[in-house]
């Protein structure tokens, strides 16, 4: 870990869409929310059910500071620890959010809706106290605000293809991500971040996605996932049901 910022310090901003623009103020604690198995990346929407004490706080507090450019929060993931009783341990690159839409349940419950905004890393934890139930984090920018990619000529198209192509359009989530690939008003940067959140699945790889600042690496890194996937696709084509060991199947 390294010294606190002084406060103030790092106010930047995360271009979402074409025209969507969200401020991040990196330089005021943030609260972070950790969960284990789950990585969330910048421009994904996911839900949340909130209705542990801590995180009920957690949100009102974000809501009622969402005047005052709050509403964000540190979306963390926890390494699982391979040595019994050893506690796991929060992983130091997270995902900004921003609750963009959010239910109050009558007993205190929260419904909310978390979009990622930008890719960040843990500077300071700081425990919770007599005030928050939750702890919370300095975090700095992963990315530099504004950076140009370069490099991510043709990677669309050939992204495109591959998830247009007979195996990988039988995906689930294959339609929708293709949706957003046509899109004109969607950056590609954008897109590869829409790719990975739906169609990488694996944990591991999800990490190194968020933690990796480059484009471009990102760009190979998806490639390499959805080829594997292309070719595990077509393997299973070729295979005959009837050639399976009794028990098992591609299901």
């Amino acid at each position: 870990m390294v010294p606190d910022p002084a406060e103030g310090e790092g106010v930047a901003s995360a271009r979402l869409m074409a025209d969507e623009t969200i401020i991040v103020n990196f330089g005021r604690p943030m609260p972070v929310f950790p969960l284990p198995g789950f990585v969330l990346l910048p421009h994904a929407i996911q839900p949340f059910h909130i209705f542990e004490p801590r995180y009920r706080q957690m949100v009102a507090h974000c809501l009622a500071a969402a005047d005052q450019g709050g509403g964000q929060i540190a979306m963390a993931t926890i390494r699982r620890s391979r040595v019994e009783g050893v506690e796991p341990l929060m992983r130091e690159a997270v995902c900004v959010g921003q609750i963009v839409q959010h239910e109050a349940l009558s007993d205190g419950r929260f419904n909310i809706l978390l979009q990622g905004v930008c890719r960040a890393r843990i500077l300071v934890v700081h425990e919770p106290d007599a005030e928050h139930l939750y702890s919370t984090v300095r975090v700095s920018p992963i990315e530099r605000s504004g950076a140009a990619s370069t490099g991510l000529e043709g990677v669309r198209r050939r992204l495109r293809a591959l998830i247009a192509g007979p195996q990988l359009r039988r995906l689930c989530a294959a339609d929708a991500v293709l949706e957003w690939i046509d899109r004109k008003d969607v950056p590609t940067h954008a897109v590869l971040e829409i790719i990975a959140f739906a169609l990488v699945r694996d944990e591991e790889t999800r990490y190194s996605l968020l933690e990796d600042p480059s484009a471009e690496s990102r760009a190979q890194t998806i490639g390499g996932v959805l080829a594997s996937l292309n070719r595990l696709v077509a393997s299973a084509d070729r295979q005959h049901w009837k050639d399976w060991p009794k028990g098992l199947s591609w299901n």
